[in-house]
């Protein structure tokens, strides 16, 4: 059950720390991010740390998702993001969802890249924390 809280959604049948992490309050107008620095942490990594591991090792500046926006049906029955990225030499496995509540940011980037005309890819990045590693979407750098 996802739970809404100031500080972005709470899905309860995860380990709290994997959760992951966003807020409506980084965005201003159609879910536009307010700075460069906006980012949202993915949830349910822990299962996926031996690909994640290996896309840290990748060169930084390659890594992009390649998950493209919901479908319609996909957004009828509200099914997860789950999220896999493009390191410029292949296609990853599933590295995580996009966190409860907070998929139509997600989809929203990724129409807006698509919309001007470039590749319909969020830049990530790898973060290694004391419980493993995690996902962040950079959305900032798709404003």
């Amino acid at each position: 059950m996802a739970l809404f809280k100031k500080s972005g959604p709470v899905d309860e049948s995860l380990p709290k720390d994997d959760r992951g992490s966003g807020s409506f309050d980084d965005y201003v107008g159609v879910l536009v991010p307010k700075n460069k620095n906006v980012t949202i942490r993915l949830a349910n990594s822990n299962p996926h740390q031996d690909e994640l591991a290996a896309l840290a090792a990748e060169d930084p500046e390659t890594l992009t998702t390649a998950t493209p926006a919901r479908s319609m049906d996909d957004e009828r029955v509200d099914a997860p993001i789950e999220v896999r990225l493009f390191s410029g030499r292949r296609v990853s496995g599933v590295v995580g969802t996009v966190p409860r509540g907070l998929e139509s940011i997600y989809d929203e980037a990724v129409r807006r890249l698509d919309g001007r005309g470039a590749k319909p890819r969020i830049p990530v990045e790898v973060v290694q924390t004391k419980r493993g590693y995690r996902l962040d979407l950079l959305i900032g750098q798709t404003k």
